[in-house]
């Protein structure tokens, strides 16, 4: 039988696959994760900017302020500067990554094979999903609690069942996730569509409930914790690591987004407007309403979810938490589902469909909160909170996938000059199986993060982990790309 070739057509900078048999009958290749055609682009700038709004109000962002003041011993005017400066920097990597999803339709798993090679992107796809699926549990651990709270106002006998209603709420919210995302991708911009607004309006009613009852001049006016007289250069730059490690997993799979973008010129506005302002007004939301607590409702409670929990009136608790349900569930399905599941399928794409891989997210994230779960069950004691796992976790995480962002936009800005063969991403005779230059260029900056652990001397290139890894890990790769042969190293123009 005649084998028909794959063919790619070109419109207004958008290129479009015409798959044929070599790429259909191609093990690479399934429908999920196929380029998407231009007719299917349909998200404008104002989607995008929903998306961003609707994953940056969620919990984990209304603690951040408190993380950085407890944590990294910065003072709140300090901790908020952080947070702002951390997303304008983080928005460089989204913007330039996103770049491919939308000139090419393709998402993260697929373009990782341009500098990881046909097998070889299942590496940083699987650490990329990993660490998805971790916050996947750890936003779900926020729902669970929500709806189980939601119920307790509503049905009093709910209440009685303590940390049991709490893991029961957690499931409840698990199988919602999982079903959004099951939908697809219209699904999901219509969930992000739906709850800015909404998510907008809670952020402001909460800020006119606490102002009242905090004083803005005296709560910045608390001195940080960090030892008297210590320089705040290096407490600020470790704080502004890991607030951009706090989208560093977005600045790597934006293509599983941008690939809906109508126009480069809708992406980049559409984060533009999304992400740097959300993020800090609603950790500064967080800063006030955590101040504000202690005479809202007699104690320091540092989460909405909790404080709201502690407001006597049934009704309003019903409401807020339906809200925060509609929060957290827009930031998890959207943040912490998709890019696992189109990394699960880069696997063994004939093998691992959608719905086998978002079932296997699931499962994975499941499987991470298993402590938690234990400890609300009372069949684990535990002093450690979730609050300290992910802070930590923020710092580790962003030196991890650091060197990988650089790689990904020197390969596809300087190597290969935004010039790819769709079709040969989905074939094996185009691009190598491993791509060992992606590879060095991602051990060196990892390695020389954990012997800097090691050391006092150079902590500092752990505590800046995002920063020299993502700067060191891009200068290694187009070092080898272009050492023997620089004209090697570009592609083709698209087939």
């Amino acid at each position: 039988m005649q084998q028909i070739r794959s063919q790619v057509t070109e419109r207004e900078g958008l290129y479009e696959l015409d798959a044929g048999s070599d790429v259909l009958d191609s093990p690479r290749y399934n429908h999920d994760i196929a380029p998407t055609k231009v007719q299917e682009r349909t998200w404008n700038k104002w989607h995008i900017t929903a998306l961003w709004i609707g994953m940056s109000i969620c919990v984990p962002t209304y603690t951040l302020g408190g993380v950085l003041t407890a944590y990294f011993g910065l003072s709140v005017g300090e901790a908020l500067l952080a947070i702002l400066l951390a997303n304008i920097v983080v928005l460089i990597p989204l913007t330039l990554n996103a770049f491919a999803g939308t000139q090419y339709g393709i998402p993260f798993p697929v373009l990782l094979r341009s500098s990881f090679g046909i097998i070889g992107s299942n590496v940083p796809c699987l650490i990329r999903a990993l660490v998805a699926c971790g916050w996947f549990g750890i936003q779900t651990m926020f729902g669970g609690l929500a709806i189980h709270l939601f119920l307790g106002s509503i049905f009093e006998g709910w209440k009685a069942l303590g940390g049991t209603g709490e893991v029961l709420g957690f499931m409840i919210f698990w199988t919602l996730n999982l079903w959004v995302v099951l939908r697809g991708a219209e699904s999901i911009k219509w969930l992000e569509t739906l709850s800015a607004p909404l998510l907008v309006a809670v952020g402001i009613g909460l800020l006119v409930w606490a102002l009242p009852n905090v004083s803005l001049s005296e709560l910045l006016a608390i001195p940080p914790k960090r030892p008297e007289g210590a320089s705040v250069t290096g407490y600020f730059m470790a704080g502004l690591t890991a607030m951009v490690g706090f989208w560093a997993t977005l600045s790597l799979n934006i293509p599983d987004f941008s690939r809906y973008a109508k126009s480069q010129k809708d992406q980049i506005l559409g984060q533009i407007f999304g992400l740097p302002l959300t993020m800090f007004l609603f950790a500064a939301l967080g800063v006030v309403m955590t101040a504000a607590s202690v005479k809202l409702v007699g104690v320091t409670v540092s989460d909405p979810v909790s404080l709201i929990g502690h407001i006597q009136s049934p009704g309003w608790v019903a409401l807020a938490m339906a809200l925060i349900i509609i929060a957290t569930l827009s930031t998890n399905t959207a943040a912490n589902i998709v890019s696992p599941t189109n990394d699960f399928q880069n696997l063994a794409p004939k093998l691992i469909d959608r719905t086998t891989a978002v079932i296997l997210t699931g499962l994975v994230g499941l499987a991470l909160m298993g402590h938690e779960l234990l400890k609300k069950l009372g069949l684990l004691m535990s002093d450690v909170s979730l609050e300290t796992v992910y802070s930590n976790w923020l710092l580790g995480y962003s030196s991890l996938l650091g060197p990988i962002a650089g790689i990904m936009v020197v390969d596809y800005f300087i190597i290969k000059q935004q010039r790819l063969d769709l079709a040969g991403l989905y074939r094996d005779d185009v691009y190598p199986a491993w791509n060992w230059h992606g590879f060095i260029a991602f051990g060196v900056p990892v390695a020389l993060t954990l012997m800097s652990l090691g050391s006092s001397a150079f902590n500092w290139f752990y505590s800046y982990g995002w920063f020299t890894g993502s700067a060191l890990g891009g200068l290694i790769y187009y070092g080898l790309c272009t050492w023997r042969s620089p004209q090697a190293a570009t592609a083709k123009t698209p087939t």
